[in-house]
């Protein structure tokens, strides 16, 4: 396999080399994967950051790390759905390949508006690997937090992302909900739309912060959901998904009238970006 090299003065958007050091199987469609990169600086980032992968001769995708930060050992997690050439083929990687990592890129979660507020987590499918990103910052800082909900939403029992986390968290004093759209006689759990989740939990509107990561069509009936309950604008949170090609601004793929999501995102304020005619 090609393998990146350091050069004595690195190029503008030169990947820097990572190597996979463990592949984890999720689901038929999702593995998590863990990379160390051979970086000179610390490897820090926001939750729901994204970096961009890259092959040698084939080209490059972002995806979004899904680990804690900043955890001092230039590791870090990513998951993968197959969907693609470049998907596919980070699914073919193990443990002891090399890609090229440029990033973090983006706008994560504002950590600096917390300061003791609740956190209510809504999460839908493969939104929820991001998010983890969030969830494990907050676990990792619970004394600077309040309350702590997780909501996540999945097709079946088969597609849940991240099932042994889930029964960790919720022993771990995360308040975890989770529902599927649908399922056999084997599942004793919840059926049903993710905003069915809301009838299950109270929200202090006055304390409470919302971060929303999920397909498209989720998010105008949780934003209802949550304005419905008292919460103002400014504290509903999401991250939009754009097909970013370059992660710095310049290639205009993910151009929203005059927001790039690359840069200006991929985490957006809902009172911010609710009149955009492309966001939602």
């Amino acid at each position: 396999m090609a393998r990146f090299h350091h050069l004595p003065i690195k190029p503008p958007l030169l990947p820097d080399p990572a190597t996979v050091v463990n592949v984890q199987q999720l689901t038929d469609q999702e593995k998590l994967l863990r990379f160390k990169i051979e970086r000179d600086t610390p490897f820090e980032f926001l939750p729901c950051q994204f970096v961009m992968l890259s092959f040698l001769g084939m080209g490059e995708a972002p995806i979004s790390i899904t680990s804690g930060p900043c955890n001092g050992e230039q590791t870090f997690d990513l998951c993968v759905r197959a969907v693609g050439s470049i998907t596919n083929r980070i699914h073919d990687l193990t443990p002891g390949d090399q890609v090229g990592i440029r990033g973090p890129y983006g706008n994560g979660f504002p950590i600096d508006l917390i300061h003791g507020r609740d956190m209510l987590f809504i999460g839908g499918g493969l939104g929820l690997a991001p998010l983890r990103s969030l969830v494990l910052w907050a676990q990792a800082n619970r004394s600077h937090v309040g309350k702590c909900t997780l909501l996540y939403g999945a097709k079946t029992p088969e597609d849940m992302l991240f099932r042994q986390e889930l029964d960790e968290w919720a022993n771990n004093d995360l308040d975890v909900h989770v529902t599927v759209d649908m399922a056999d006689s084997n599942w004793f759990g919840q059926v049903g739309v993710i905003t069915t989740l809301f009838d299950d939990i109270s929200i202090d509107p006055r304390n409470t912060i919302a971060m929303i990561v999920g397909p498209p069509i989720m998010y105008k009936y949780v934003i209802m959901e949550l304005l419905s309950r008292g919460l103002p604008e400014s504290r509903i949170h999401m991250s939009l998904e754009r097909r970013m090609r370059c992660g710095v601004g310049k290639c205009g793929h993910c151009q929203m009238n005059s927001v790039y999501v690359c840069q200006d995102g991929p985490v957006f304020c809902y009172r911010d970006v609710k009149k955009l005619r492309e966001a939602l």
